[in-house]
C-alpha cells in the first residue's frame, strides 16, 4: 500500500482505440434511453395505481437485482464470451422494454407488467455490467483503464444529467409509455454498436477443468476475501454508497427544511444537478490523480476531503453556498468510485474479472445504497434532517478512519521489522 510513483507509459488517446470507442458510444446511447426511463417508470406506474408503495418498488428495482442475481452474473459472465453476452442482454432490455408499449396498444398494459419490467430491465443491465467489467481491460489494458473508466463514468454522468432533464418534455410529449419505447431503441442501438467492436475479448481461457457452478463463485469471493488491499478497498466503497443512498434519499428534505426551497421551486433541481455535474468533475480529475499517487495512497486525500465537504453541506442554511459544496462533493465521490473500480480490474485476474467486480458491486450498491437511505430517513425522523444528512458524513468519515489506520498499521509494522 505504499505510494511507488513510477512513470507511466505513454498509451494512445482512447478515441483511437475503435473498439473502446465503439463500446463508449453503446454505453452513451443506452444511458441516455435509460436516463428517460429512470423519470417515466415511477411517473408511469404513479398514473395507474396511484400508490407510493408500488412507485417505491420501481425505484428499488435498481439495487435489488445486485441482492439477488449479483453472485450469478459474475459467474456467468467469466464463463462466456463477454461480448456476446452483452448484446444478448441488450436485445433482452430492448425487448422487455418495448413490451410495455406493445401491451399499451392491445389494452392489457397492468400495473404488475410494469413493475417486472423495471426488475427484470435492471437485472439484464446487471448482466451486462457483469460482462463490461473484464471487457473494458481487454479492450485497453490495464494502464489504459484510468482514462477509459472515466471517459465512461463521465458520459454516463452527462447523459443521465440530460436524459433526466428532458423527461419531463418527452413524457408531455409523448407519454410515459412512448419514453419507454425511446429506451427500447436505445439498447438496440447499444447492441450494434458492441457488434461492431472487431476482436472482441472472450473469456479467459481456463486451465484445467472448470469447476462447477457453485465453485466458480466461491474462486471470486475467496480472491475478494483473501486479497488485504481489495478488501479494504470494498469496505470503504460500500461506506461510500451507503453515504450516497443518505445524500440523495434526504435531499429534498433538506432543501424544504433548512434552504427553504419549498415544493416546485426549481432550485431543487439544481441542487441534484450539482450532485451529478460533480462527476464530471471527477471523471476529469481521476485520471491525472492516477499519475501521481497510486489507488490506496489516492484515497487517504480524497476520503477526509470528501467528508469536509459532506460537513460544509450540512451545516449549509445558504442554497448558493449549498450547490457549490455538494458540486464539489460529487467530484470526491466520483473520485473514490472509478478509482476503486479501477483498482479492481487492475488487480484481479481476467478470468475472475466478472464475480469478483459483480461481487463488490452487489456489497456497495445492493446493500450501501438502500441502507444508506433508510438509515439517513430514521435518523431525520428521530432527530431532524441535519442528523439525517449528517450520516452521510459519517459514512465518509469512518471510511477515511478504516484507510488511515490500515496505512499507520502499515507502516508501523515495515518500521518493526526493519
Amino acid at each position: 500500500m505504499t505510494d511507488t510513483t513510477l512513470p507511466v507509459p505513454q498509451l494512445p488517446p482512447l478515441r483511437r482505440n475503435s473498439g473502446f470507442r465503439n463500446f463508449w458510444f453503446s454505453r452513451a446511447v443506452s444511458g441516455l434511453g435509460s436516463a428517460v426511463t429512470t423519470v417515466a417508470l415511477p411517473v408511469l406506474v404513479f398514473q395507474q395505481s396511484r400508490s407510493p408503495l408500488l412507485v417505491s418498488l420501481v425505484a428499488a428495482a435498481g439495487t435489488l437485482p445486485y441482492l439477488a442475481f449479483g453472485l450469478i452474473a459474475g459467474a456467468v459472465a467469466d464463463r462466456v464470451d463477454r461480448r456476446t453476452l452483452m448484446i444478448v442482454t441488450d436485445c433482452l432490455s430492448a425487448l422487455c422494454l418495448g413490451s410495455v408499449p406493445l401491451a399499451q396498444a392491445l389494452h392489457v398494459l397492468t400495473v404488475g407488467h410494469v413493475v417486472v419490467v423495471a426488475f427484470v430491465s435492471s437485472s439484464l443491465s446487471l448482466f451486462f455490467d457483469a460482462g463490461g467489467y473484464g471487457f473494458v481491460p481487454a479492450l485497453v489494458g490495464k494502464d489504459g483503464l484510468p482514462d477509459a473508466n472515466s471517459a465512461l463514468y463521465g458520459a454516463e454522468t452527462v447523459v443521465r444529467i440530460i436524459g433526466n432533464g428532458v423527461a419531463g418534455v418527452l413524457i408531455a410529449l409523448v407519454h410515459p409509455v412512448g419514453t419507454l419505447t425511446l429506451d427500447a431503441l436505445s439498447f438496440a442501438g447499444s447492441a450494434l454498436f458492441l457488434r461492431a467492436v472487431a476482436n472482441s475479448p472472450a473469456r479467459a481461457a481456463a486451465s484445467g477443468p472448470r469447476p462447477g457452478f457453485r465453485d466458480s463463485v466461491g474462486e471470486g469471493l475467496r480472491f475478494l476475501a483473501g486479497h488485504p488491499t481489495l478488501r479494504v478497498m470494498t469496505v470503504v466503497g460500500t461506506l461510500q454508497s451507503f453515504s450516497g443512498g443518505a445524500i440523495v434519499g434526504q435531499l429534498v428534505v433538506f432543501a424544504d427544511r433548512v434552504l427553504g426551497i419549498h415544493g416546485t421551486d426549481g432550485r431543487i433541481g439544481l441542487l441534484y444537478m450539482a450532485w451529478s455535474a460533480g462527476g464530471i468533475g471527477g471523471s476529469l480529475l481521476l485520471p491525472r490523480l492516477r499519475r501521481r499517487y497510486d489507488a490506496f495512497p489516492l484515497l487517504l486525500l480524497v476520503l477526509p476531503v470528501g467528508a469536509l465537504l459532506g460537513l460544509v453541506v450540512v451545516l449549509s442554511t445558504d442554497w448558493r453556498i449549498a450547490l457549490v459544496a455538494l458540486a464539489a462533493w460529487g467530484t470526491a465521490y466520483l473520485v473514490v468510485l472509478v478509482n476503486t473500480m479501477t483498482y479492481s480490474q487492475e488487480v484481479t485476474p481476467a478470468e475472475l474479472q466478472g464475480r469478483v467486480n459483480t461481487t463488490r458491486r452487489m456489497l456497495s450498491s445492493g446493500l450501501g445504497v438502500p441502507l444508506g437511505a433508510l438509515a439517513a430517513s430514521a435518523v431525520t425522523v428521530s432527530a431532524g434532517i441535519r442528523a439525517g444528512m449528517a450520516t452521510a458524513v459519517a459514512s465518509i468519515t469512518l471510511a477515511a478512519i478504516v484507510v488511515w489506520v490500515v496505512r499507520l498499521r502499515g507502516l508501523a509494522g515495515t518500521a518493526g521489522g526493519a
